[in-house]
């Protein structure tokens, strides 16, 4: 970005500011003080410290300037100070003002599951036509959107931008800041159920991602899930689903999982074969809604398929990795709920292996009071003839483990607390061999990443 000081001042309410501010250029906005550069815009937010106390910080980074609340002590005399009554409130009014200003088509998507790898094929997709921005890690809330926006260069012509939510009324602000042009809903799962207690409840949240929708916009979701074929019937905008039946608008044919890539066909086309790399039919249902998009964005069959042959995924999502002994790793370490892990082991348990199979599990986060029976439950995807050795890690896992130990030996079952990730990797380590197959799922809280990072090459 590239901003005058003064036109920051506008966009965020204040009609006034001294002459010798006038002139300043912003070039970007941070509100992490151990990242700011010249001519940043220091933003302090509220969260475990107080961003203000930080302003020492901003001054010695050499920022150009700071949003300040009005009713805060110690406003800074070194930089300039623009007065605000909640600099979160003025960052994301910041942005929307930015978004308005070059006016690029905004891609929305959402869901319990798929959003960042749909995110990724999409921008993919998009990004071999035109010029795309799109959402760096999980860059998907009320911080992470408006510095999604802010880091735009002028000639964007397309943001692909990720919406996430943990509570109802969150994507309704998210998308009437991004105001989309298209909106897209993955799917509806059990992620954050602790706060919703139903899908159903999750799906009215997700649906609020249609809010900020342009009358002219178009939104795409997925046709396979009754409690979003429900309430689309209360969207005006024109509408089109996707899924793995025919009665969806694009729907996928002749799948074929391999251990490292899923290929398949799509009826718009059927003479075109699609390639991901990513195992697993769930991926395909992602592919379909990235597909979607691009479909709607003019583009061909045969220039989709290329471009998701190869796309760019975020790390730690169904990642393939090689480990220190030579076995193969599915990193699946970001996320995390019963749909989630039973799709991933389902799709694991199709790859061949003159080895083992290893599970390692850990806690799924955010499921509320019904999370022991959830955890318990998993031991129906599971068996020894299919994963020959199960790790579990985290409170939660253990009524998976009191579960299993009716299928497994006691010596097949391994259970870990969340703070002794160093021993679990140690005994990975000492245990996996060139012909193993390994793969790793849990929230991202557990922090099974670490465990990644000690066993791969």
């Amino acid at each position: 970005m590239k901003m005058q000081l003064s036109e920051i001042a506008k966009a965020v309410g204040i009609t006034e500011v001294p002459e010798e501010w006038q002139t300043l250029t912003i070039t970007s906005v941070q509100f992490d003080s151990r990242k700011l550069e010249p001519g940043a815009l220091f933003v302090p937010l509220n969260g475990d410290r107080d961003g203000h106390d930080f302003i020492e910080n901003a001054v010695k980074a050499a920022a150009t300037a700071t949003f300040w609340q009005s009713e805060h002590a110690n406003q800074p005399s070194e930089i300039p100070a623009l007065l605000v009554d909640n600099p979160l409130k003025a960052l994301q009014d910041l942005a929307k003002y930015y978004l308005e200003r070059f006016n690029p088509k905004v891609v929305a998507i959402t869901g319990s599951n798929g959003k960042t790898t749909t995110k990724d094929m999409t921008a993919a997709i998009l990004g071999s036509k035109y010029n795309v921005v799109k959402t760096k890690a999980n860059f998907n809330n009320e911080i992470g959107v408006p510095l999604t926006i802010l880091g735009m260069t002028s000639n964007t012509e397309v943001l692909v931008i990720e919406l996430g939510m943990d509570r109802p009324g969150q994507l309704d602000l998210l998308s009437h800041m991004v105001q989309p042009d298209t909106a897209v809903i993955t799917m509806i799962g059990e992620a954050h159920i602790e706060f919703f207690h139903t899908r159903s409840a999750i799906a009215d949240a997700k649906m609020e991602i249609t809010h900020g929708l342009k009358d002219d916009g178009l939104f795409i979701y997925n046709g396979d899930e009754p409690l979003l074929i429900e309430r689309a019937k209360t969207v005006s905008e024109r509408q089109s689903t996707f899924g793995l039946n025919d009665a969806d608008q694009v729907f996928a044919t002749d799948i074929v999982v391999e251990p490292t890539k899923t290929t398949f066909k799509v009826n718009t086309d059927p003479t075109i074969d699609f390639s991901i790399p990513l195992m697993g039919e769930y991926n395909v249902s992602n592919a379909l809604a990235a597909i979607s998009v691009g479909l709607n964005y003019h583009m061909k069959e045969s220039e989709i398929a290329t471009a998701l042959e190869n796309f760019d995924l975020t790390k730690n999502r169904t990642e393939w990795l090689k480990g220190k002994n030579g076995e193969r790793i599915l990193s699946d370490v970001y996320n995390s709920n019963p749909t989630a892990v039973r799709a991933v082991l389902a799709s694991t348990t199709r790859v061949p292996t003159e080895g083992k199979r290893i599970a390692v599990l850990g806690d799924m986060l955010e499921l509320g009071v019904d999370s022991d029976a959830m955890h318990a439950d998993l031991a129906d995807s599971l068996s020894p003839e299919q994963f020959q050795e199960v790790y579990l890690v985290g409170p939660r896992m253990k009524s998976l483990e009191e579960n299993l130990k009716g299928k497994y030996s006691k010596k097949n079952i391994h259970y870990y607390n969340s703070d002794q990730l160093d021993e679990l990797s140690s005994q990975l380590n000492a245990i996996l061999t060139e012909n193993d197959v390994v793969i790793l799922k849990a929230s991202h809280g557990i922090h099974l990443e670490n465990v990644v990072d000690a066993i791969k090459e």
